[in-house]
């Protein structure tokens, strides 16, 4: 007999080689006892991850979440003079001061076309109190420094560095469209208006694109070009990005000079504007001239 008939005989007619190879080859589903195991290990892992999701997402919430539940927040200081007001203040000139962007364009080859000027520390406290970004607008909470602007000596480019509050919001958490818009237009103006004859202009339009949503309690940096100068009439673009480089605004804007800008006195424009500096061993810190860093920190113009 040949051996493949006695395999063939050994498992059929083997009671044991038989039960051994269909119980080794066997399809069938396990016990039904085994189910709820598994059901409720299943449970107990999806519960412990939503858990672990949740208390990660409280403790680390995305800034994207105060859409959703934005978070409550105390209001600016009542008092803009007090002592935590004035601490509060003295820490935003440091890490103003302290910039990566800023420090970097200081320290550039082509450093010395460039000059740095805080705008209204010249202005008087007559005009101070009838202006929005100056007067109404300033303060802990809002705008608590004046900008630093630092702008290439031919007035083509400039940078504005500017720390924008809780209190400048829209929807909590993140600032008001039409103060962005403010923003832009004071810094657009900047570099128009010095490109105009008589250095007077009014803005004649403005375009603004809002490419991301801009958080409160940070510094922006708003990056103007000259694009156009002609006669009267000067065109600027610019654009509002974080201290990441991320764009959150886009805008261009045409500005154009009265004919009867020759009658007027552009001293109060100049002082809100702020005018180059004396070239001194010092940055141009707060309105006052008070300096935040010590000598050892201060950067050369």
């Amino acid at each position: 007999m040949s051996t493949t008939n006695l395999l063939r005989r050994g498992v059929s007619f083997s009671p044991r080689l038989h039960f051994a190879s269909s119980k080794l080859f066997s399809t069938a589903a396990r016990p039904q006892a085994i189910r709820p195991v598994r059901i409720l290990r299943n449970f107990t892992l999806a519960a412990t991850l939503s858990l672990s999701a949740y208390t990660f997402g409280a403790l680390f919430p995305h800034p994207y979440f105060t859409f959703i539940s934005p978070r409550p927040a105390p209001g600016p200081p009542s008092d803009p003079e007090s002592p935590s007001s004035l601490a509060y203040t003295a820490s935003l000139e440091e890490k103003l001061q302290s910039i990566p962007l800023l420090a970097s364009l200081r320290a550039q080859s082509d450093a010395d076309e460039w000059y740095e000027t805080r705008p209204y520390a010249r202005l008087s406290e007559e005009r101070r109190v009838n202006n929005l970004t100056a007067g109404a607008l300033k303060g802990p909470g809002k705008l608590a420094l004046p900008p630093l602007v630092r702008c290439k000596n031919d007035e083509s480019e400039s940078y504005v560095f500017v720390h924008v509050g809780r209190g400048l919001c829209g929807h909590d958490g993140i600032i008001h469209g039409g103060l962005l818009a403010t923003i832009l237009d004071e810094s657009l103006a900047r570099t128009a208006i010095s490109n105009l004859p008589d250095k007077i202009g009014v803005t004649a339009n403005l375009s603004i694109n809002y490419r991301a949503p801009t958080f409160a309690d940070q510094f922006i940096t708003v990056r103007v070009t000259l694009t156009e100068k002609k006669g009267r009439k000067t065109k600027v673009a610019g654009r509002v990005e974080d201290q990441k480089g991320t764009v959150l605004v886009e805008a261009t804007a045409t500005f154009v000079q009265p004919r009867y800008a020759h009658l007027l006195n552009n001293q109060a424009v100049k002082d809100a504007m702020g005018e180059p500096e004396p070239k001194k061993s010092t940055p141009i810190l707060l309105a006052d001239g008070a300096s935040a860093l010590p000598p050892s920190q201060s950067v050369t113009k």
